[in-house]
């Protein structure tokens, strides 16, 4: 997948026609991804520089507001402070926001399509406990069910929880562990029995079921949405 490294729109060749050729190669790219249903990594990578280009405009404009003014040479010889108001960028800032003001519409609109698959994936899954549910249900197995209905792929989970000074955040690092044909053997509770008889790192694991009705990709879709959504079904469990 092509990438964008993290300042590309202001490193290099400073030339609006040479930066939007270089974004929308990389927009094209994600596009056909997305059309064929493959969200990751090309949405997440995109919501990165997405929210990195803002918050370049954010701090921009912060500098020209809280910092409008600069000392001139005049105030050394008058030993007092002149200020002269710094009205307007120069050229290679004026280019600078010619790409900026493109490229925040131009993924906003790939982002609006992605978001689109995202939530129509997740409404299409199905999350529900296997069994009895521990205390702290923050690491046990999850398993993920498609529409082929031919497998059954188990992954352990472990949630992780993380947080700042306003808020607490909460990610998820899973590992795979195994597929199982499905079967009438092979039921999500036999398979639950099966992982506590045979692997004792979790001896009393919390094990979710998430099924689809549908087909996706599953590392460039379904996991990846599989994985937030048990988050925030824990989230509002807890």
């Amino acid at each position: 997948m092509k990438t964008l490294s993290i300042n590309w729109f202001t490193e290099g060749l400073i030339d609006f026609e040479y930066k939007k050729y270089i974004l929308l190669s990389y927009l094209k790219e994600i596009n056909q991804k997305f059309n064929t249903n493959k969200l990751y990594p090309g949405f997440a990578d995109l919501v990165f520089h997405y929210n990195n280009i803002l918050a370049f405009k954010s701090k921009k404009e912060t500098i020209r507001n809280n910092f409008p003014s600069k000392l001139s040479p005049e105030s050394f010889e008058k030993l007092k402070a002149i200020y002269e108001k710094i009205t307007a960028d120069d050229d290679l800032m004026s280019e600078i926001e010619s790409i900026i003001q493109f490229s925040i519409s131009k993924m906003n609109t790939t982002l609006h399509e992605g978001k689109e698959i995202y939530d129509f994936v997740e409404t299409r899954l199905s999350i529900y406990p296997i069994g009895l549910i521990p205390i702290y249900p923050a690491e046990g197995y999850m398993f993920i069910l498609d529409g082929q209905k031919t497998e059954t792929k188990v992954y352990e989970y472990r949630v992780t929880i993380f947080e700042n000074t306003e808020e607490k955040y909460r990610g998820i690092n899973t590992q795979y562990v195994q597929t199982y044909h499905r079967n009438f053997i092979n039921t999500p509770e036999n398979i639950k029995i099966d992982l506590l008889r045979n692997r004792k790192e979790l001896p009393n694991p919390a094990v979710y079921a998430i099924e689809t009705d549908l087909t996706f990709p599953l590392n460039e879709t379904l996991l990846p949405v599989a994985k937030r959504s048990l988050v925030r079904y824990l989230a509002k469990s807890a």
